[in-house]
């Protein structure tokens, strides 16, 4: 049987773990999260602080017992900027989901994309998930930009793209997008840099 005291070491380490594998990569001589890390743009404080915005949004979101249950929510944080995703049944609950993710410490700007509309299928979530995998290969292997510049989020063929890019890097990224199959629109999120 296990104590409360063990239980509670068991969820600091469950929540506190995701925010650590970066360091947990870089120490073991992880060279891919390590080089990833070195040409991501952001400083290493803001890495932290988006992993840390993204679980708190999470947090929140799932906190809103009704929201949670009857929406299908994404979301992905950036250089301080949350971005949410997916589907819920009213528009009470698209201000709702943003309001509650506005107040989170170091959240610059929030882009509610959420639609009003049931949640979309496991069918179409496989297939958004296999959308993004194809833009993340094409990226990962792209003399013009690095795949730790860019992050990639598809919802119901909607690919949204993020990062600190330059104008050259952004496009690149979005031709790459537009070229893949099944993806119905792209939204360009970028922050960019000289």
């Amino acid at each position: 049987m296990i104590n409360v005291k063990s239980r509670f070491n068991l969820c600091v380490f469950a929540l506190v773990f995701p925010l650590l594998q970066g360091c947990i990569a870089a120490a073991a001589g992880g060279a891919a999260t390590g080089t990833a890390v070195v040409l991501d743009r952001r400083t290493a404080g803001t890495i932290v602080d988006d992993q840390s915005i993204t679980l708190k949004a999470l947090t929140a979101l799932a906190n809103n017992k009704a929201l949670w249950k009857e929406s299908h929510i994404n979301l992905v944080a950036y250089n301080n900027v949350l971005v949410l995703v997916g589907q819920t049944p009213t528009e009470e609950f698209r201000k709702q989901a943003e309001e509650v993710v506005s107040d989170i410490p170091k959240v610059r700007r929030v882009h509610n994309e959420l639609t009003i509309s049931e949640p979309t299928s496991l069918a179409t979530r496989s297939k958004d998930t296999w959308i993004t995998t194809q833009i993340k290969t094409r990226l990962f292997g792209h003399k013009e930009i690095s795949a730790s510049r860019v992050k990639v989020m598809t919802e119901d063929g909607v690919v949204y793209l993020m990062g600190l890019t330059t104008p050259e890097e952004e496009m690149t990224a979005t031709e790459i997008a537009r070229a893949i199959s099944g993806v119905e629109k792209v939204v360009q999120i970028f922050e960019n840099i000289p």
